[in-house]
This record gives structure tokens, sequence and C-alpha cells, in this order.
């Protein structure tokens, strides 16, 4: 791996990223690491190709508080189709539609993500980044269809519903660290007995880290330097400022950091939301 040159100046600290749909977490990272003339570079916490906003990736000295940021609370909205399910729980994989007589009414909507709210048990996409028995789950679930996850805590500290029209549920939701909201929306469809999968997905905030702060790569120089970072000073005083405000109200989830990796489509490496 290219590294950057000694003789130029450190470059440390936090890139606040708006990806774009349609690459991957580690292609804008890499984008970015090669305009920053190859400082070390890692994100803290992955964005599907299918989805858009907040990436917030650390530069030099600032990787190694990549796991305090992942550990930060995110914010998304999403847009859930309950018409139909599919294998991955998104809008890439195939249909199964789901024949519904009568479509829920706006209130049994609101009902049902209610219970969603707190420490639940979640069951994460078949096809995704976790790793069973040394291997990734996608990777099993492209060879056997019954493959199924096992559930694991996670938290959700707020989730409203913002606009409904069958069969599309608009969702804003806060999260704690591990949620995958591609369950979310396979699972509020199976609690109304309708079709469920994700359709669209922005992550608006990581932590401190809102979507008002992010450049898109279109608006970042060829040349990134310390006038485009946020010193990881003031980004680990952020974090530290936003932890202290969440306390009182804060929920600790059983899971422990993991580190980011890349995603992917079931045919690719792997994927996280």
């Amino acid at each position: 791996m290219r590294r950057r040159s000694p003789e130029l100046p450190p470059l440390d600290g936090i890139l606040v990223l708006d990806k774009d749909l349609g690459i991957s977490s580690a292609r804008g990272v890499e984008i970015v690491r090669r305009r920053a003339q190859f400082a070390k570079a890692g994100h803290a916490g992955t964005l599907d190709p299918l989805a858009s906003g907040v990436l917030v990736i650390a530069l030099g000295r600032g990787t190694k508080a990549v796991e305090r940021l992942m550990a930060t609370e995110k914010e998304y909205l999403a847009e859930i189709d309950l018409s139909a399910f599919t294998a991955c729980d998104d809008r890439e994989g195939e249909r199964r539609e789901v024949e519904v007589a009568v479509p829920p009414a706006r209130g049994e909507v609101e009902a049902a993500l209610r219970r969603f709210e707190g420490v639940i048990d979640q069951r994460p996409p078949s096809f995704s980044a976790m790793v069973v028995d040394g291997r990734r789950a996608y990777r099993i679930a492209r060879k056997d269809d019954t493959f199924e996850l096992p559930t694991r805590k996670v938290v959700v500290h707020e989730v409203t519903l913002l606009d409904y029209a069958w069969p599309i549920a608009r969702v804003a939701l806060r999260c704690g660290k591990g949620f995958y909201v591609r369950s979310l929306a396979r699972d509020l469809g199976l609690a109304l007995g309708t079709g469920g999968h994700l359709a669209s997905l922005r992550r608006t905030a990581v932590g401190p880290f809102r979507i008002a702060m992010a450049r898109r790569l279109d608006d970042l120089p060829e040349l990134i330097d310390a006038s485009c970072v946020m010193p990881i000073e003031q980004a680990l005083a952020m974090v530290g400022q936003e932890g202290a405000r969440a306390a009182p109200a804060a929920v600790t989830p059983s899971d422990g950091p993991q580190p980011p990796s890349p995603e992917a489509a079931p045919g690719g490496p792997p994927r996280s939301s």
C-alpha cells in the first residue's frame, strides 16, 4: 500500500463526507486517501452503496479514535417498502411480493414502530458482514437460502413515522451501534403482516457529526490538506460533549465495538445497515 511521504506535514483529524449513492464506503475512503496524498485512513461505520449520507473518515492519528467514533449514536432517514420482502432485506434483492388485502392504517404502522424502541433483540440480515466460524455471513447465505443469524441486543433510542402512503413508510430513527436498518424494515413488515424491505437510506448523523457539516466528494479539492480536516482533539471533544448530553437517557447495548468492514451486495464483499 502506498504511504504518505514523510517529507509532507502530518495530516491528522476527521473529514465528514456526504457519501453519494452507488459507491462503497471503502471506495469513498480510498478516494479521500488518494487526495490526501496517501495519508493513513479509515472510517467510523460502513454505509452500503445503496445508502448515502454521513461517513466519518479518520486520517493519520485520527484512525486511532475510530472505535470511539463508531460507538456513537447514528441517525437515519429510511424509506421502507411494505409490499414485498427480499433475501437481502433491501431493494437490491429479488422481490417476494406479499398480498395484502387491506393495507395497514397509519396508526397501525406507528404502533408497530413503537415496539422497536428501547433495547430489542434484532436478527441481522443474512447477507451481512458478520463473521460466523471465520466466514462472512453473506458467503454462507449465498449457498444456503435457509441460513439465519442469531438475534442480538441492539438499542433504538427513537423511531418516528414521518410520512406514510402505502406501501412506503418514511421513518426517522436514532439508534446505537450495530443496529441494522434493513432488519427494521423486514421486522416491521413481519409485525404488520405485510412485506418489508429497505427502499432507501440516508444517514444524517454519526454522533455530533451531522449532514450539514459534510462535504460531497465533488466538493472536495483534488489535494486535501489540513484546511479540509477537523483536528482530532476538536472531534473527540465534540464526541465527549455529545455523550455527556445523551448520558441521562442513554441505554447501553450488550454489543461491544466492532471494527469497520467493507460492504457489498449479495454477489460482492460485505454489507451493513
